[in-house]
């Protein structure tokens, strides 16, 4: 496969709008989500575990809505009025589209917007690692609006209790410098004392997994057999067998795939593969616990750091922004792990029968 081409710059049909400050208002968006959390565990908030509702997508836990509020909060706040968006998110019925300003028919919008408020809420509400507010925007296109439209993305990480220090990545795809040049952003907060500094991605440059981080998701019980499977017979076909000789490839389970997105930004995993839709396929299993466009919408961050993001079967991953639709995608920290293990991956599949 030809190495993998940055997006398309956005077509804004005569819209005036800046990629620019429609970022750094993303990233406000995410510095309120995580300061509205912070405060809602220091004052002690009960059953912040609780089930709040459960929908076609995910179980939704009374942390999430807190964060829903604090979301809806800030755009009624912030959102500049000439740049009507549409919101796109669990909590939202689509028979009843969340708009700013507030009742802006969704065919006067200019903007899709989709957010996950805390992608890893398990993570979070039992203090085990930290979630990550996401948000991704687009030039509104209706039903056809894409996740590869996506022409701006931001993450912020949502702290543990006893994290000093989090970061925060925006990725933007700018029309009006260099053919629409992708650029990756990144900013370290120390929490006590406010103090702010520039960070840069750093993508593992290695050419193989061996004594790095690189695993396929298996976080639930569905599918995990076969995929482990699968798992087992790329790096042994990659790699040989260890025979004895101690861990060759270390596997992470981080239960979000925004945090996923974030280790391979930074160099700790060198291959993150998401198979559930098409394992699950294979198995004849429903099952709501896989990836949405939700989850993987700040994937241009990554791309734009010179990691690959695509289809397991090949080519970019193409999801309408929607809460429902279950994405499938594999990560790359850098374009020769791509090539090398592609093939073997997609051989693999197909001789399971996955298509």
């Amino acid at each position: 496969m030809p190495p993998q081409r940055r997006p398309s710059p956005p077509k804004s049909g005569g819209l005036s709008f800046s990629p620019s400050r429609i970022r750094h208002l993303l990233c406000d968006l995410g510095i309120h989500l995580r300061q509205t959390l912070i405060k809602a565990r220091r004052r002690g908030e009960a059953r912040l575990t609780q089930v709040a509702a459960v929908t076609a997508a995910d179980t939704i836990y009374q942390i999430d809505r807190i964060s829903e509020e604090a979301i809806v909060e800030w755009f009624e706040a912030h959102w500049p009025a000439a740049w009507p968006v549409q919101v796109v998110m669990e909590g939202v019925e689509e028979d009843e589209p969340l708009t700013f300003p507030l009742g802006t028919p969704v065919g006067s919008t200019r903007l899709k917007c989709i957010l996950d408020p805390i992608d890893g809420t398990r993570n979070l509400m039992y203090d085990k690692r930290p979630a990550w507010g996401l948000a991704g925007i687009a030039v509104q296109r209706g039903e056809k609006t894409n996740l590869q439209n996506v022409f701006v993305a931001v993450m912020t990480e949502l702290p543990t209790s006893n994290q000093g220090t989090v970061e925060q990545w925006s990725g933007i795809l700018d029309r009006s410098e260099r053919r629409g040049a992708a650029s990756t952003f990144g900013t370290a907060v120390e929490l006590h004392s406010g103090q702010t500094w520039k960070i840069a991605p750093r993508p593992s440059q290695a050419d193989h997994c061996r004594h790095g981080f690189a695993s396929l998701v298996k976080f639930f019980p569905e599918g995990k057999e076969l995929t482990a499977r699968i798992e087992e017979r790329l790096w042994r076909e990659l790699y040989g067998d260890d025979k004895g000789q101690g861990p060759l490839v270390f596997e992470d389970q981080y239960t979000t795939t925004g945090g996923q997105i974030h280790e391979l930004l930074v160099g700790h995993d060198r291959f993150i593969g998401d198979l559930r839709p098409l394992v699950n396929r294979k198995l004849g299993v429903t099952s709501a616990l896989v990836c949405h466009p939700y989850d993987i919408c700040t994937e241009l961050i990554l791309r734009a750091a010179g990691g690959v993001v695509e289809h397991p079967l090949g080519g970019p991953v193409r999801v309408p922004l929607d809460t429902i639709s279950p994405v499938a995608w594999v990560g790359y920290a850098n374009q020769r792990l791509a090539r090398k293990i592609r093939p073997v991956l997609r051989r693999i599949l197909a001789a399971e029968d996955i298509v």
